[in-house]
């Protein structure tokens, strides 16, 4: 009988150390600890497994495992399993009849506007005590064109921008500069897909309440409820204006007093 192979998740220490930026946690061991919180142990394995022989990531694994950053998965936890699924928030549960109730809210404002604002979500959300200069808005957004144009409308309504052009892109972003302020999120990216990003946000124990807007194409009804359903703060189909999305940004962040 094949002995099974080992299955990873995080420690505290191990998320503690990606969190601080432990320097005395070696550079790769911290980029490896944050996209297993985030993808899980198979994620991390597939991305990886491009990079390096296998042989010298399951060296690392287990250093990482005696440093305590890691430990072994009980037996039959998922191995793309991130972070703590028992932990998952209410907005995960996707059912269609509230798919079709979130849709059905938000399809009267996104075909006056191109724009909807969870005002539900945001009713329990305190500001946020930065000025739009101080504010950092991260975009994903693999289309150059789009997202140069969402760079030039974003920098135009007084915010500091980011740039991620897909999901790999977007974990080693979040590694290296931390979290944004707020997360301009597209749906079809070239790696991944931005629902499940989001899904896996909503998820996260430290990341969970980051502010998120969907900006995509998007615009069937199914799409729609989901992303809403899943826990986005606003939902904003392409094309759309710099006053829309300036608006909708300092709506979510609360920057002029509109819950």
């Amino acid at each position: 009988m094949a002995e099974r192979e080992r299955v990873y998740r995080l420690t505290e220490q191990g998320r503690a150390a990606w969190e601080s930026q432990d320097v005395a946690v070696p550079a790769d061991y911290r980029r490896m600890l944050w996209m297993m919180d985030f993808q899980g142990h198979a994620g991390v394995v597939s991305d990886l497994l491009r990079q390096y022989p296998r042989s010298v990531l399951d060296e690392w694994l287990v250093e990482m495992e005696e440093l305590g950053l890691i430990e072994l998965a009980p037996k039959g936890e998922a191995a793309d399993a991130g972070f703590a699924l028992h932990d998952a928030d209410q907005t995960q549960a996707m059912n269609e009849p509230r798919v079709k109730r979130e849709a059905e809210t938000a399809s009267g404002a996104l075909s006056r506007t191109g724009a909807y604002i969870a005002a539900d979500r945001l009713s329990q959300r305190p500001a946020l005590h930065k000025t739009p200069a101080d504010s950092v808005v991260l975009i994903v957004e693999d289309d150059p064109d789009q997202l140069a144009l969402a760079d030039l409308r974003v920098s135009m309504a007084g915010y500091k921008v980011r740039v991620a052009q897909s999901v790999n892109a977007f974990l080693h972003n979040m590694l290296e500069e931390g979290a944004p302020d707020l997360l301009l999120l597209d749906v079809s990216l070239p790696d991944g897909d931005g629902f499940e990003v989001l899904a896996r946000l909503r998820r996260h124990p430290v990341l969970g309440s980051l502010p998120v807007v969907m900006l995509t194409a998007r615009n069937d009804p199914a799409d729609i409820g989901k992303g809403l359903v899943l826990g986005a703060d606003a939902y904003i189909t392409k094309p759309y204006t710099r006053n829309i999305l300036a608006d909708v940004i300092r709506r979510v962040l609360k920057h002029d007093g509109i819950a």
